[in-house]
C-alpha cells in the first residue's frame, strides 16, 4: 500500500479531527501525561501544531502525525509531537514527512520516543541526540 502525506490546513481541521481522533486516543496512553487529548484538539485547531495525515489511493487515514515548529539560535526545528497509526513510520512516510518539514523552513527534525518508536526512527535515518531526564516538582 503506497500512503501519501497531507497538510490539513486549520481551516479543514475541525472535521478532519472527527476521522483522526480515534488515532490519537489509542497513541495517547505512550504520551506520560505530557499532553491531553483536549489540548491536542487545542493545538492543531489554533495552529500551533500542525496535522499530517497518511492517506491510501482511496483517501483512507492510515496515520497522523503533529508537527511543533520552533527555532534554536542556529536552526530550525520540526519537533514530532505525535504519531499515530500503522505502517507510518517507514521510508517513503518519513521522507514525505521530512519534505514537508523542510518546505517550511526546518533545517532539522526533532522527537522524544519511547525505546520501542526510537527503534523505528533509527531504521529511517534518525539518531538518538539526547536523553530526557525530568523530576517532578
Amino acid at each position: 500500500m503506497t500512503l501519501t502525506v497531507k497538510h490539513v490546513d486549520v481551516a479543514h481541521f475541525h472535521p478532519t479531527w472527527l476521522l483522526v481522533e480515534d488515532l490519537f486516543l489509542k497513541a495517547h496512553k505512550y504520551s506520560t501525561g505530557d499532553y491531553t487529548i483536549e489540548q491536542i484538539k487545542a493545538l492543531l485547531a489554533n495552529g500551533s501544531w500542525v496535522l499530517l495525515v497518511a492517506t491510501d489511493e482511496e483517501n483512507a487515514i492510515h496515520g497522523v502525525a503533529t508537527i511543533h515548529f520552533y527555532n534554536m539560535p542556529n536552526y530550525r526545528v520540526g519537533f514530532i509531537t505525535v504519531t499515530a497509526g500503522k505502517a507510518i513510520v517507514n521510508e517513503d512516510v518519513y521522507g514525505q514527512v521530512c519534505s514537508f518539514i523542510k518546505a517550511n523552513g526546518a533545517t532539522r527534525v526533532q522527537c522524544a520516543a519511547r525505546e520501542s518508536a526510537a527503534r523505528l526512527y533509527k531504521q529511517v535515518g534518525m539518531k538518538e541526540r539526547h536523553i530526557i531526564m525530568e523530576t517532578k516538582l
